[in-house]
C-alpha cells in the first residue's frame, strides 16, 4: 500500500528518531517550519549534538531526490539519513551520510548528468533537482558516522 508522500516523510522522521532512541541517544523531531533540519540529536551526556535531515523513499530502492540546496548546506554536525521504508512488514533501511559527502555526490552526479546528452542527443537543461544514491551500501546502517 502506497501512502501519501507527506505521510511517508513523517514516518521516516519518526523511524529515525525511534532508531536513535533505541541506540541510547536523545532525539527530538523539529517543528515543520524548521528549514533543512528534521531531527536534533545528542548523546546522553549532552557532550555532542547534531542535526539530521531525513529523506524517505517508500520503496527499497537506493535513490533519493533532493534539491540544489543540498550542494551548499554543509556542516560537520549536519547529517542526512536516507530512509527506505519498504513493505509494511519490513524494517526500514537507513543510509547515514555526512552533509559534506551528500554535497559532493549531488554536485558531481548533477554535473555528470548535465554533460550527458539527453533524448535525441539534446543537452540537458539545468534544474534544481538533485539525486543521492547509495547503490553500493557504503552508508547503510552507518550510525557510527554520527559520532554520538
Amino acid at each position: 500500500m502506497k501512502i501519501p508522500s507527506p505521510l511517508a516523510g513523517v514516518a521516516g522522521e519518526y523511524f529515525v528518531a525511534a532508531e536513535l532512541s533505541r541506540r541510547g541517544y536523545i532525539a527530538s523531531i523539529s517543528l515543520r517550519n524548521t528549514r533543512d533540519i528534521d531531527i536534533l540529536a545528542t548523546n546522553a551526556e549532552a557532550s555532542r549534538s547534531i542535526t539530521i535531515q531525513c529523506k524517505t523513499s517508500q520503496v527499497a530502492r537506493k535513490i533519493w531526490v533532493l534539491n540544489e540546496k543540498s550542494e551548499d548546506f554543509i556542516s560537520a554536525t549536519h547529517f542526512y539519513v536516507f530512509v527506505a521504508l519498504g513493505g509494511v512488514s519490513e524494517r526500514p533501511t537507513y543510509h547515514i551520510v555526512p552533509s559534506h559527502e551528500v554535497a559532493k555526490h549531488t554536485r558531481e552526479s548533477h554535473d555528470e548528468w548535465l554533460q550527458t546528452p539527453g533524448r535525441g542527443g539534446r543537452k540537458h537543461v539545468d534544474n534544481p533537482v538533485r539525486k543521492f544514491s547509495d547503490q553500493n551500501d557504503a552508508y547503510l546502517e552507518r550510525w557510527d558516522l554520527l559520532g554520538l
